[in-house]
């Protein structure tokens, strides 16, 4: 079977540059891999204000075009779509609204509903509150703000699920791809109850595997933060690698 291609998402606010290890993991493993753009982000691009906006669709649609390309250029080629954080909920609403990737892997990902955290998630609340009323007023979410500077739609959306809980894209039934969750140990972003809360929701049980990166796996100098674990990335893509050639194995010839 021909190696996979690896179309990665990324996290809230940061740049394709940082994921530079992860595609070099994968091809040293004899995959191929590319980190998507992050809009407002890259370098030389310009970053969200009133003038420029964007929202959960665009980052959804670049997925469905980066996928509809790979699958364009080469047929044979199965495709993966790896979400990081926000990149995962960018994914999740490909798989279910359009033709789905042939392998769906999240990491770091949650449900960011404020009820799954700790303290009854009243900073979550507080964010979730403000992100709307800044967003008004400036056009943008500026820094200090997380995932600052912030595009006004892509932000409010976010923030709305934050305080329902329900994501800002169509979300019918579950999704039926091998999809792989892989929860990072002490992830203080997107916890264990938000983790499997993503899990529960929208991922078909029977198509999805969960594995849990904890700390003593991590390599000497590695980390299971929810952003650090990207510098480091081999044990990540090692599962990858075993959970795609056990649910899909080589033909016998």
């Amino acid at each position: 079977m021909t190696a996979p291609l690896v179309l990665i998402s990324a996290a809230m606010a940061v740049p394709s540059g940082f994921y530079r290890p992860l595609v070099a993991a994968f091809e040293e493993r004899g995959w191929e891999a590319q980190a998507l753009p992050t809009r407002g982000f890259e370098r030389g691009e310009p970053t969200a204000s009133r003038e420029h906006d964007w929202s959960y669709d665009d980052g959804i649609q670049q997925i469905a075009d980066a996928v509809g390309k790979a699958r364009a250029d080469q047929p044979d080629r199965p495709v993966i779509v790896f979400g990081h954080s926000l990149g995962s909920q960018f994914c999740l609403g490909h798989e279910l609204n359009h033709p789905p990737s042939d392998g769906f892997v999240s990491v770091g990902a949650g449900v960011p509903h404020f009820r799954h955290y700790p303290y009854g998630g009243v900073p979550l609340l507080v964010l979730s509150l403000a992100v709307p009323v800044v967003s008004r007023l400036l056009g943008h979410v500026p820094k200090p703000f997380f995932g600052a500077p912030g595009a006004r739609t892509l932000m409010t959306e976010w923030a709305g699920f934050m305080r329902t809980g329900t994501p800002p894209f169509p979300a019918e039934g579950t999704v039926r791809t091998p999809s792989l969750v892989i929860q990072l140990q002490g992830d203080a972003l997107a916890v264990s109850t938000a983790n499997k809360a993503f899990v529960a929701r929208f991922l078909d049980p029977d198509a999805t595997t969960r594995w849990v990166y904890t700390r003593d796996a991590a390599p000497e100098g590695g980390s299971t933060d929810h952003v650090r674990w990207a510098k480091t990335p081999g044990p990540v893509v090692d599962q990858i690698l075993t959970w795609w050639t056990t649910t899909h194995p080589a033909p016998h010839r």
